[in-house]
């Protein structure tokens, strides 16, 4: 069994920068992607990017962040969300995801292991 936790969140005007965190630990053997999604009130929860858990390599990113985020690894079992240049759109709780499939996909049905979600509010 997998566990994630992640950790970060806050506060931050708009053009600000956040950075979460998100650490796995036990049979972390059986990840293949992480994902980080974000769920807006009244809104579902969307993809926001993944990456290759073994390689770290060719992260993949939903548009709507391209160029604003940065989803990296380091060999520490921790994945983060480097966040840039940030908007009021992007308030959400952030969650980082594990996957077993090999692809990095973006639908949450693909993902079986989640963190507790970590709150990101952007004031304008």
């Amino acid at each position: 069994q997998v566990q994630l936790v992640e950790s970060g969140g806050g506060l931050v005007q708009a053009g600000g920068s956040l950075r979460l965190s998100c650490a796995a630990s036990g049979r972390t053997f059986n990840i293949y992607t992480m994902g980080w999604f974000r769920q807006a009130p009244g809104k579902e929860r969307e993809f926001v990017g993944g990456i290759n858990w073994s390689s770290g390599r060719t992260p993949s990113y939903a548009d709507s962040v391209k160029g604003r985020f940065t989803i990296s690894r380091d060999n520490a079992k921790t994945v983060y969300l480097q966040m840039n240049s940030l908007k009021p759109e992007d308030t959400a709780v952030y969650y980082c995801a594990a996957s077993p499939n090999w692809l990095i996909r973006s639908n949450s049905g693909d993902y079986d292991t989640w963190g507790q979600g970590t709150q990101v509010t952007v004031s304008s």
